[in-house]
């Protein structure tokens, strides 16, 4: 198997025999990780992409139904999937397990046999999951999420807002002359900038900027729309300006445009504070209008209005 392509688990347990021997039961078939403590199991999954954590419960410190709780409240960690391997035996211990969101439950002494038989069934069953996912909340041609899953993701982090008395904000984001772009250097052209488009937008907000949790996502046709928790102004004043600004040093040329010789985008944003009173409705108009009005002054260029 290609290195590469292999999933990855981590085995999270503070006694070294115990993590030398799964890591022996799986290393010929997976990419192993190994964390003696819960912290650290965090840190990792955060960091990297694991496709499966195998956890002990009983560790100093944080035990292993802390770190599935933490790792459950976290967006880019929650749909990791979970395997305690425990000592604890008894059918209350496994159904505390299974309900803070566990997928299985294995009681010490386990089996080589059934380790590596669920292991490979729950590794399957993501990547069923995960295609299943990609295709229904990704857009076909950029690879980003797509509308749907970004009126489901507003509403969670318009809901989670009010809870959490938190500014949000959603920016709303048109190229520049788009239609002419298409015109005169064809579809196939328009269609490969859409997908730098998307691509910059993700490496200047997600992959830039230590907010994993914020959204970029293909609203349709030209447009894009980004949504960010918990944020302020100034901090929204210089997301924005990065953003036009990394769209504008791509220079990807672009004669028939009216305000450069490269692609540019205008972007509109709302900075919405959660005491106020207003509907999902009104915040995105509120969005859309301050697009409309950028590109009415000038494109390649930010508005933002606080609402």
């Amino acid at each position: 198997m290609i290195e590469e392509n292999r999933a990855t688990i981590l085995i999270v347990d503070d006694m070294s025999t115990n993590l030398m021997m799964l890591s022996d039961i799986l290393k010929d078939d997976y990419n192993i990780k190994i964390s003696k403590t819960g912290e650290k199991a965090i840190e990792l999954c955060k960091n990297l992409d694991i496709d499966l954590v195998l956890l002990d419960i009983e560790m100093p410190l944080m035990n292993g139904y802390e770190v599935c709780k933490n790792l459950k409240n976290y967006e880019k960690t929650k749909n990791i999937p979970i395997i305690f391997v425990s000592a604890k035996n008894s059918e209350e211990d496994e159904e505390y397990g299974l309900n803070l969101g566990a997928i299985d439950y294995i009681s010490k002494p386990f089996s080589k046999v059934i380790i590596k038989a669920r292991v490979k069934n729950q590794i399957k069953l993501k990547q069923k999951t995960e295609l299943l996912e990609k295709l229904s909340n990704y857009d076909g041609l950029t690879n980003i999420k797509n509308r749907r899953y970004f009126d489901d993701r507003l509403t969670q982090v318009y809901k989670d807002s009010k809870i959490k008395n938190t500014n949000l904000a959603l920016m709303m984001i048109d190229i520049d002359f788009f239609k002419p772009y298409n015109d005169n250097y064809g579809h196939g052209k328009g269609d490969e900038a859409l997908k730098i488009v998307a691509k910059t937008l993700e490496n200047s907000i997600l992959n830039t900027l230590d907010r994993p949790n914020d959204l970029v996502a293909r609203y349709g046709g030209e447009e894009f729309v980004v949504l960010l928790s918990n944020i302020d102004l100034k901090e929204l004043e210089e997301i924005s300006n990065r953003v036009v600004k990394a769209i504008r040093d791509k220079n990807i040329e672009h004669k028939f445009s009216k305000v450069a010789s490269y692609l540019t985008i205008s972007l509109g944003a709302v900075l919405y504070k959660s005491s106020n009173d207003l509907s999902i409705a009104s915040i995105m108009k509120s969005a859309d209008e301050a697009l409309y009005e950028v590109k009415q002054k000038s494109r390649d260029n930010f508005l933002i209005k606080e609402i």
